[in-house]
């Protein structure tokens, strides 16, 4: 059997496979236009052509802990050809794509001037691209702050400071001592400076005295270990993070390995692989563009993502007083249903679940420490039913800006700070939790519905969706060469025609 493509999704504690036929002949239709079928690809009965199509879905357990992420791709790519009714040895296709979050996804750290301007901005800039942040400082690099990034060994260094002619020298202090640590550890990290552009030629001059970045070329677009973009922060109050995630995206493509055995993922598949929270953010934007604002949530084994993608309403933004990007996440790494599933439920939250699932505290250890990854009994799905819910609420809530008084000569003024959800027209579930537990409907309609007064939460008419067969990721990478493929097909997912 031979299918059009397939994309593999590469997991913390899941790998699965998605195939797909009549995707690349629609790459030249309008959004607009109807599909009529795919010039390029013939059907099996040799006479007509096939539309966009999801074929099927193959599962496996991710292998990090066997040491090698290839045995749980080909054990996704088996039970696919078992779905789809072929041996393996008879399953072909014409192009495979991959997203990776194992092993951490994307490890980055940020380094910038102030905290509520350019690190704020690089941070934007790096979770919208799919990273995970496990370093963020402000102001001057201090000893333990270097000590600390040799011992993260992050992925990608991220340098910003100073508006646009503005204040140079903490750039350009954090681009020598982040130099002579990487040159001293004999550490091969690329870096991106997104900074003051006064600072560029300085930074490059910095660079070029390393011996590692002056083997493999400095750039101020790509090709070697150090990357010189447009700055995250160029004014007071403007967000520039785009190129930024553009290059971030680009860095992990050409340098990023992954988990053991990913080195390997790239003799396997046609382009680069892609930071799965990266692929799920340009499927919803790709998908905002269709439907309106919209939020994504993501419940996963390891970690809770929110995607939103919204410029909220013209009332807010009056009292708004920091810009917010308009495509936004946040990655909330102790919220999941698995490898984090200790730290989800606390406090008052975990009395309560206690009384619903009428366990004891003993039992409730004692359920939770055997909750394997994916549920098999009833049991095991109310109690992954109540990590996801409260990963939901939690994630949701912090993703969400607020309103705050202010008190001052006048007295009392309302401001907004934060991301305002008060616009967004559909809330989509996808993610492990959200399409396969069976209560899924009533989590996300809990998580809007637990928001704070104070809140810019989304609104409680709002439309609830989910990502039925699990595709987004896939589909965000096909995004980039078949946009409206991808956008039939994410419909399909959230909309499924009636049986």
């Amino acid at each position: 059997m031979k299918v059009d493509v397939l994309v593999a999704e590469i997991g913390s504690t899941t790998t699965m496979v998605n195939a797909f036929d009549g995707v690349q002949g629609n790459l030249g239709l309008q959004a607009d236009a109807p599909v009529v079928g795919n010039p390029g690809l013939p059907a099996e009965d040799g006479g007509s052509w096939l539309a966009p199509r999801y074929l099927g879905q193959g599962v496996a357990p991710t292998s990090v802990d066997q040491g090698d992420v290839r045995i749980g791709l080909d054990a996704a790519v088996a039970d696919l050809s078992h779905r789809l009714g072929s041996s393996e040895a008879g399953l072909t296709w014409n192009r495979f794509y991959a997203t990776s979050s194992a092993a951490g996804g994307l490890r980055m750290t940020v380094h910038g001037l102030v905290y509520d301007m350019t690190v704020r901005a690089g941070k934007e800039a790096a979770l919208g691209a799919g990273a995970n942040l496990h370093m963020v400082t402000a102001g001057k690099l201090r000893e333990g702050d270097l000590e600390k990034l040799a011992s993260i060994h992050p992925n990608i260094i991220l340098i910003a400071g100073g508006v646009d002619y503005g204040e140079r020298d903490t750039a350009l202090y954090n681009a020598r001592k982040i130099a002579e640590l990487l040159e001293r550890e004999k550490l091969h990290i690329p870096v991106i400076y997104a900074g003051n552009i006064e600072n560029q030629d300085e930074v490059v001059r910095i660079f070029k005295n390393n011996d590692n970045f002056r083997d493999s070329g400095i750039t101020k677009n790509s090709g070697g270990r150090l990357y010189v973009t447009e700055n995250v922060y160029p004014r007071i109050d403007q967000l520039n993070i785009e190129p930024t995630r553009g290059i971030i995206q680009e860095v992990f493509e050409r340098h990023i390995t992954g988990g053991p055995g990913m080195e390997h993922i790239r003799e396997r598949i046609d382009g680069p692989v892609v930071p799965t929270p990266g692929a799920v953010m340009r499927a919803a934007r790709v998908l905002k563009a269709e439907i309106g604002d919209l939020v994504v949530l993501d419940v996963g084994g390891a970690t809770t993502d929110v995607h939103s993608v919204t410029g909220g309403s013209e009332e807010i933004s009056r009292i708004l007083i920091a810009p917010e990007p308009e495509a936004k996440r946040t990655v909330e790494g102790d919220l999941g249903t698995y490898v984090s599933r200790r730290n989800v439920l606390k406090g008052r939250d975990l009395e309560q679940t206690l009384e619903r699932l009428g366990l004891s505290k003993e039992e409730f250890e004692q359920a939770l420490e055997a909750l394997p990854a994916i549920p098999q009994y009833e049991a095991q799905f109310r109690l992954a039913e109540e990590l996801a819910r409260s990963a939901a609420v939690q994630a949701l809530q912090r993703h969400a800006g607020s309103y705050r008084n202010l008190y001052g000569p006048e007295g009392k003024k309302q401001i907004a700070e934060g991301k305002d959800l008060s616009a967004v027209k559909c809330v989509i579930g996808t993610g492990g939790a959200l399409t396969r537990l069976p209560n899924r409907q009533k989590i996300l309609q809990m998580a809007v519905s637990g928001m704070p007064g104070t809140s810019l939460s989304p609104p409680q008419n709002v439309e609830y969706c989910f990502d039925n067969h699990y595709i987004m990721a896939s589909l965000g990478v096909l995004s980039k060469e078949h946009p409206n493929a991808a956008v039939q097909l994410i419909k399909e997912s959230l909309w499924p025609a009636p049986m």
